[in-house]
């Protein structure tokens, strides 16, 4: 008896541990499975109800129901925009994608270089400079969206309009400048020994090693951009230069509201911000582990 009470004492001992490892865990896939399940409920709605008639769309749970599945709700948007009068579907698309590129790309070098500035290089006054951009995160632009406005009215109706006030972002700026902070200082100093000025080391050092932060901004902001809608209310009346988001509101107030149409049109819409982020889904996963790790 000496020498088996021990033994189970043991096993009693480590297996009461994994048990509770176990449930723990089951807990956290529970939890996580209910909330998957809830972002993706509209989700999946919102596909289900574009490749149904649009008297089925609006029937509560019985919406989720996969019956009389087809594309014609997505013809019949193809073909209601595809004309001089409606304005052409792929037209509002390629305005959007075109603004969403300009901000994308000049953002990622204007704020990725303010950011390496205000992060790397040694200069009277930089930390202000900072701060003050930190300030900046503090406004919404609901609040500078009419002075904007005013200053701009010249140049309503312009695709270059919609996208020059969101190139400069300041959660891009603090974004690059937590990333930049975090690369060793051996690694500048080593491309100084060999000539290196800040423009190359910036570009041949700094830009390579970064990739995940740049795809992680080049997400946040084309997302954030691809979904504008304030602005181009503001500074937007000519159809030929609209934006899809601004032409789905128009899509959705003609009357009689035909909703497996609209939802249709919300997957068109959806599609390249899925598409963008497939893309660069590996930097971004890399880029939020490691803000998260080095925060």
């Amino acid at each position: 008896m000496a020498t088996t009470t021990p033994t189970t004492m043991t096993t009693n001992a480590t297996g009461t541990p994994r048990r509770r490892l176990r449930l723990r865990r089951f807990g956290d896939y529970a939890v996580l499975s209910v909330l998957a399940f809830v972002f993706v409920l509209p989700v999946l709605y919102l596909l289900l109800g574009s490749l149904k008639p649009s008297g089925e769309v609006l029937n509560g749970l019985s919406g989720f129901l996969p019956t009389h599945l087809s594309f014609d709700n997505y013809a019949h948007v193809l073909d209601a925009l595809n004309s001089d009068s409606t304005g052409y579907f792929w037209r509002f698309m390629g305005i959007s994608l075109l603004v969403a590129f300009v901000v994308v790309t000049g953002g990622l070098f204007v704020n990725s270089m303010a950011a390496y500035g205000m992060s790397r290089l040694k200069w009277r006054g930089r930390e202000a400079v900072f701060t003050l951009v930190l300030l900046l995160m503090l406004v919404p632009f609901e609040s500078v969206a009419v002075p904007l406005f005013y200053m701009f009215n010249e140049q309503r109706n312009t695709i270059y309009i919609q996208a020059i006030p969101f190139v400069a972002n300041a959660f891009s700026v603090y974004q690059f400048h937590t990333f930049f902070r975090s690369i060793p200082p051996s690694i500048e100093e080593a491309a100084r020994l060999d000539g290196a000025g800040p423009w190359r080391t910036f570009f041949a050092i700094i830009v390579p090693m970064s990739k995940p932060v740049f795809a992680s901004v080049a997400i946040l902001t084309f997302l954030t951009q691809w979904g504008s809608f304030l602005w181009p209310v503001l500074m937007v009346s000519d159809p030929s230069v609209r934006p899809l988001p601004l032409e789905m509101s128009v899509f959705q107030g003609q009357q009689p509201p035909d909703w497996g149409q609209i939802l249709a049109f919300g997957v068109l819409l959806v599609l390249p911000v899925l598409i963008v982020f497939a893309f660069f889904q590996r930097w971004f996963v890399q880029g939020v582990a490691s803000s998260a790790v080095k925060g």
